[in-house]
């Protein structure tokens, strides 16, 4: 009896234990189900992004290709804007004189090849005198003409003496130079504007970049940003006044060298002719006086 009493309890013992064991094993294995039961984050393949982004320079400049000439006009100092138009004015204005003197110093070189031509073909200085007298159109026909016109009026009262014949000889030489000097400055007529333009625009030009580099500084002191943003108006504006002032020095400094070189050897064309003239109608002086 005392046996069966013993192996009773050693199984209610072992049947404890047997239950207890699952269980504790069960509420084990439970407790990490609060985890998550999938691939671990790391490990998991990042879809791709279904649109294409665009890491450029747009982001910084959002429309760097809108600035334009007539935005930077708009957006400067009315200072600056009135800069602007003064070059502009210049620069259009040079153009003007620089084409009209083309085209003026062009058809004087033909007049004066033609006239030659003519003056050399053998006629006689009364009949050049009468076909030029009445179409003095160009330089070198004024001197022919005013030196002609001099040595016919020493023969109006009859044939001169001798101290008349002197004294011919130095007014037809004076009235062609007076010729000359008359009709070269109405050749340069208007280089002088070039020559101005030429001088003084880089220094309006640098003046309206002084004035857009202080807005530059004014927008970085009212604002207390130096970002490019800020400055970059101001200074765009300053390079562009610069740019203008430039715009309309190079091509009128450029002309007015080359316009007063073709002057300068025109009135030595006028000069030579004259020379030329003045020993013809020397000569005749001399004939008539024997």
């Amino acid at each position: 009896m005392k046996v069966l009493r013993g192996l009773l309890s050693a199984f209610v013992v072992v049947l404890a234990i047997g239950v207890t064991a699952p269980v504790s094993v069960a509420v084990a294995q439970e407790v990490p189900r609060a985890a998550p039961t999938g691939a671990p984050a790391e490990s998991a393949p990042l879809a791709a992004p279904t649109q294409s982004v665009d890491v450029s320079t747009t982001a910084i400049v959002p429309n760097a290709r809108g600035v334009s000439i007539i935005d930077m006009f708009m957006r400067a100092d009315p200072l600056v804007k009135g800069v602007f138009i003064v070059l502009l004015l210049a620069s259009i204005w040079s153009w003007v004189i620089i084409i009209n003197k083309g085209l003026a110093l062009s058809a004087l070189e033909r007049k004066a090849g033609r006239f030659e031509k003519v003056f050399w073909s053998g006629k006689s200085l009364d009949e050049l005198f009468q076909q030029f007298a009445g179409t003095n159109d160009h330089p070198l026909t004024a001197v022919f003409v005013s030196g002609v016109r001099e040595w016919r009026r020493a023969f109006e009262h009859g044939a001169p003496g001798l101290a008349v014949l002197s004294g011919t000889k130095d007014r037809v030489e004076k009235a062609m130079s007076v010729t000359i000097s008359r009709e070269t400055d109405a050749i340069e007529k208007s280089l002088g504007f070039l020559a101005t333009v030429a001088s003084t625009s880089p220094f309006v030009g640098l003046f309206g970049t002084v004035w857009g580099i202080m807005n530059s500084f004014t927008a970085i002191a009212g604002m207390h940003n130096t970002s490019l943003a800020v400055v970059a108006p101001g200074i765009a504006e300053a390079l562009f006044a610069t740019a203008m002032g430039l715009l309309a020095a190079i091509p009128a400094a450029v002309f007015y060298n080359r316009y007063v070189n073709e002057v300068g050897r025109y009135a030595n064309r006028l000069y030579a002719f004259s020379d030329e003239l003045s020993a013809i109608l020397s000569r005749q002086l001399d004939e008539k006086a024997r």
